[in-house]
């Protein structure tokens, strides 16, 4: 997750060509994961239905906000120096060559929602539980570990905080409910892919 940090602190800055730069780390986070957590990483889906759908619901409230209220992303909610406005290229995403398209598409669907609830809810809702992680069970739930790692994820998502916590919830209510690692890393693969043909769909290049 550090790496993946690192990765986004660092977009757009260091001086590579996008065709290069989105090939690199994709390959960087693949060979980390497969180095550090292939032996947890556990795609078994327990609920298909249910995670599908979970998947589409988070990224109908994604889209909701802007789409049904003109003008909402540009509140100062949203737009400050806290939360700040997503990067993007300066000619938008839409300007991508399309190998550097295809690779960010990859990270999006593939090797984010792996990373990302390997730590939110993975390890950081258990760590909260208790340091000792291994210990408790994928799944367990405690009020403080379930809110301060929704808020946190929302807190990841910049000036999409608000549905970055709305998220965060169902995530997090998915993996108490389910107990399964595979079915939020599949929930949170479909919401992104499905986030991701919307974009291509309509242009709104902002969500990506």
């Amino acid at each position: 997750f550090v790496c993946f940090l690192v990765f986004l602190s660092l977009d757009g800055k260091l001086g590579l060509s996008p065709e290069v730069e989105y090939p690199l780390r994709v390959a960087v986070l693949s060979v980390v994961l497969w180095v550090f957590s292939r032996k947890v990483i556990d795609l078994r889906v327990k609920n298909w239905a249910g995670t599908i759908g979970i998947g589409v619901l988070v990224f109908v409230l994604w889209i909701a906000p802007d789409q049904l209220i003109p003008g909402y992303r540009q509140h100062w909610l949203f737009l400050n120096s806290v939360t700040g406005a997503a990067p993007a290229p300066a000619a938008g995403y839409g300007s991508l060559p399309m190998l550097a398209l295809v690779f960010r598409t990859l990270r999006a669907t593939v090797i984010v929602p792996v990373v990302e609830e390997l730590f939110w809810r993975g390890w950081l809702m258990r760590w909260i539980i208790k340091p000792d992680f291994l210990s408790v069970p994928l799944g367990a739930y405690t009020a403080q570990a379930f809110w301060v790692s929704a808020a946190l994820f929302a807190a990841e998502h910049g000036q999409f905080w608000d549905v970055g916590l709305m998220a965060g919830v169902l995530y997090n209510w998915w993996m108490v409910r389910t107990k399964s690692l595979g079915d939020c890393i599949v929930a949170h693969g479909v919401t992104n892919g499905v986030l991701l043909a919307w974009v291509l769909a309509t242009g709104q290049w902002q969500y990506w």
